[in-house]
């Protein structure tokens, strides 16, 4: 069953404009599948496959030549050599469009998860000349399959018309734990997979073909050990220290292996927000999974009703919040570098700040409809000389009301539609 992903307007969109496209995504998440369904007629060539893969490295030259565009190429970084040819039929065919007015041809569609070797390679050789995309596990609104029409615009306007979309079909707060235990897989959704085999071979095969060849055959146990301390710390600080002493790591390999699973799409890093009014901030990012199931697989949390018991509900709700905005920003292509979260050495918070060029929307995540105080405020961004607009109180609530003239509640259901 094949389950329509909201990023494909954008998709189709740019193959009107543009010779090529690379789609970034971690393992799993449904590269292949989604080409396939929107392009079928453009030949698809997977470089996981051992004898392709060869010919495509011995003779890059060769191979483009034999492989007629368009093509699609999965896993394009395990033949890096490719790209400068890619490139040269890329600008062979514009410069036949300058001088014979010739119509621009979509000749490329480039897919890999091994993120970090293939942003480079893409950076270094296809700079321009293709359209850039990334892909994440399925979103709820996918899942459910209810219509998207744009990226989570916290503006109280825009939440009240989105409002209107969802005809009083709230989730209960159980509801709302077990989408967070489940994540959103397309496989494992859509086959109904066992739930522990789908996920020990997905990070086994994760270890296997796109980290070990960086970690060294050594540190693979090492290396899962810290997956799995590190998703016990998603929504958290990013305490490198704490993790070189209990993992037996040193610090810049933490560093190291974070930047591998950011690039490879597992988690998200936010960053604080920062002005060169204050040095009062703790330069210490946050760290966020992006798919829940997998975050509460590491976890080894074995159902939805303990994870909603568990200390770990709040840390979960805040990670399932941002990873759900995350990809409504990715399904746009809305760039993600906006999002901030606030924290400094007097405990002042803020869960979440969109940076909106000349103001800022400040957010709250709480895992329950929970009072707050009328006197709570984001009284402590003013020092940023922006304009601070109405905050939100993300939760589990089932309509977006005043708190007071600053701050609204805002339904959790609300995210990406």
């Amino acid at each position: 069953m094949y389950i329509k992903r909201n990023i494909e307007n954008k998709l189709i969109e740019a193959s009107k404009q543009f010779a090529s496209i690379t789609i970034y995504g971690s393992r799993q998440v449904g590269k292949s599948t989604l080409i396939q369904h929107l392009f079928p007629t453009i030949s698809y060539v997977t470089l996981d496959d051992i004898e392709i893969r060869d010919y495509a490295i011995r003779d890059p030259k060769g191979f483009i030549k034999y492989y007629s565009s368009p093509l699609v190429i999965d896993e394009i970084q395990k033949a890096p050599q490719l790209l400068e040819y890619i490139k040269i039929e890329i600008d062979n065919m514009k410069k036949k469009f300058l001088s014979n007015n010739e119509p621009l041809k979509f000749l490329y569609i480039l897919s890999g998860s091994n993120q970090f070797e293939l942003q480079e390679a893409i950076t270094e050789s296809l700079a321009g000349r293709t359209c850039v995309f990334n892909l994440s596990s399925l979103s709820y609104n996918e899942i459910k399959g209810r219509k998207s029409s744009s990226y989570f615009n916290p503006s109280i306007d825009n939440l009240r018309d989105k409002e209107q979309l969802l005809n009083g079909n709230y989730r209960s707060r159980k509801e709302i734990f077990e989408d967070i235990f489940v994540g959103g897989m397309p496989e494992y959704i859509s086959l109904q997979l066992n739930r522990d085999m789908f996920f020990k071979s997905y990070i086994t095969t994760y270890i296997e073909k796109d980290v070990k060849q960086i970690i060294s055959a050594t540190k693979e146990t090492t290396f899962m050990n810290f997956m799995k301390y590190v998703a016990l710390r998603t929504a958290c600080q990013i305490d490198y220290t704490e993790i070189s002493r209990s993992i037996g790591i040193d610090a810049r390999t933490v560093k190291g292996w974070i930047s591998i699973l950011e690039t490879s799409g597992i988690i998200k890093v936010i960053q604080p927000y920062a002005s060169n009014i204050s040095d009062r901030i703790i330069k210490t990012p946050k760290l966020y999974f992006m798919d829940t199931g997998l975050c509460a697989y590491l976890c080894g949390i074995p159902s939805a009703d303990i994870l909603e018991k568990s200390a770990f509900a709040g840390a979960f709700y805040e990670t399932y919040v941002i990873s759900e905005i995350i990809k409504s920003f990715y399904n746009a292509y809305k760039k993600v570098d906006d999002i901030y979260y606030y924290r400094d050495k007097d405990q002042h918070e803020v869960d979440l700040i969109i940076d909106s060029f000349d103001s800022i929307y400040p957010i709250e995540i709480k895992k329950g409809i929970n009072p707050v105080s009328h006197t709570k405020k984001f009284t402590i961004l003013k020092k940023y000389k922006k304009r601070i607009n109405t905050g939100l109180v993300i939760d589990s609530s089932n309509k977006v009301f005043p708190i007071n003239d600053e701050v609204y509640y805002c339904p959790i259901d609300i995210i990406g539609l």
